[in-house]
């Protein structure tokens, strides 16, 4: 019996994993909602698709994350929640999400975003099987409810989804997220970098020096200068700078403060655009973000620097990835805002950080 038989056993509202041996036609999988996340359970989303070769797989996720799940060959579709402003609104999407998913008859639903949320349009929907993380109240709403303190600590968030898929008693193999890009966002990142003057052959250096989780996360803007200013010299290459609306302030300070006239697409590339950007890059700097995860994906040589939160826990894959940290003693704190004097950061040099760069490029 294995662990989610045990909690779903006799006494319990959930049923055994024995009730979904016969393979479901269709399966809605509700995403995370931040970049990050949503590349760290591609490899749940590969497990899943192993073992239902023959099921149509529905991602039921928001707008900003969904071109991370189009292209993916797990994916057969993809539903769009659009949450709007203010509870009524989103009540009224949770509905209306409910109602689709009602339509489309599915089998199984696997919620890999915690949320109650999550688990109560499975529930509307009628969706006979639905498994998760008995996270927010939402156990009663589970057929298959996974208890969370189950989820072993001290690793990698890959591994916390892939449990989910474990949990039934299916393989979930440990491995790398893998990302794929649309052939449209390759057309396109190849005319911005021309309507830009960058050649689409050679070498390319791509910084992301925003985190949308809190200055704590990020490294100074004059640093990364310095590094991309150093590998603009050394690889003869051009510099993109990339990052949501929201890391302007950080991504305008760097291009600032470079030697080097930068390229900087913050806030004029969507997802998918800047997803094929990093692809087309020969070495990646930045924080912990979403796209530090989605450049390790893509198996770019990714330079990350790490402060308050874990590498462990969320740290870039790839066998072609570095994390850069300086092991003070109060971090991971995982503080949005540094409470003392930011040494987890400020500690972490640019020779540091290129240095890094260098053995990546070399190897």
């Amino acid at each position: 019996m294995n662990a989610l038989e045990r909690s779903t056993g006799k006494g319990g509202p959930g049923r055994r994993a024995a009730d979904v041996d016969r393979d479901p036609e269709r399966v809605l999988v509700r995403s995370t909602n931040w970049i990050g996340d949503v590349v760290m359970t591609l490899p749940a989303l590969e497990a899943l698709r192993e073992r239902f070769p023959e099921s149509r797989i529905t991602v039921l996720a928001q707008p900003w994350v969904a071109p991370l799940l189009g292209a993916h060959p797990a994916v057969d579709g993809v539903l769009e929640l659009a949450k709007g402003k203010g509870r009524v609104r989103n009540v009224r999407e949770v509905l209306r999400a409910a109602g689709r998913a009602r339509s489309l008859r599915f089998d199984m639903a696997v919620l890999f975003q915690n949320a109650f949320e999550a688990a109560l349009i499975a529930w509307m929907a009628r969706v006979p099987v639905r498994l998760g993380y008995d996270t927010d109240a939402r156990r009663p709403l589970l057929t298959h409810p996974l208890p969370r303190k189950r989820a072993r600590t001290h690793r990698h968030q890959v591994e916390y989804y892939l449990d989910l898929i474990r949990a039934l008693g299916w393989k979930g193999t440990a491995r790398e997220p893998r990302l794929f890009t649309t052939e449209a966002d390759r057309v396109e990142a190849l005319e911005i970098l021309a309507a830009e003057g960058v050649s689409s052959s050679g070498m390319r250096i791509g910084v992301a020096p925003g985190a949308a989780y809190g200055p704590a996360k990020r490294w100074p803007p004059e640093r990364f200068a310095r590094v991309a200013d150093q590998a603009a010299d050394e690889c003869h290459a051009p510099v993109l700078i990339l990052g949501s609306k929201g890391d302007a302030e950080a991504c305008e300070a760097v291009a600032g403060a470079m030697k080097h006239g930068a390229v900087n697409l913050c806030g004029r590339t969507g997802l998918g655009q800047a997803v094929a950007l990093i692809e087309l890059c020969g070495l990646f700097l930045t924080n912990d973000s979403g796209l530090m995860h989605v450049a390790s994906a893509l198996n770019v040589p990714t330079v990350a620097i790490f402060g308050s939160t874990d590498p462990v826990a969320t740290g870039p894959r790839s066998p072609r990835a570095r994390v850069v940290r300086n092991p003070v003693d109060c971090s991971p704190c995982f503080r949005t805002v540094c409470p003392t004097d930011f040494r987890c950061m400020l500690g972490i040099t640019p020779e540091q950080v290129w240095e890094e760069a260098k053995q990546l490029l070399s190897g």
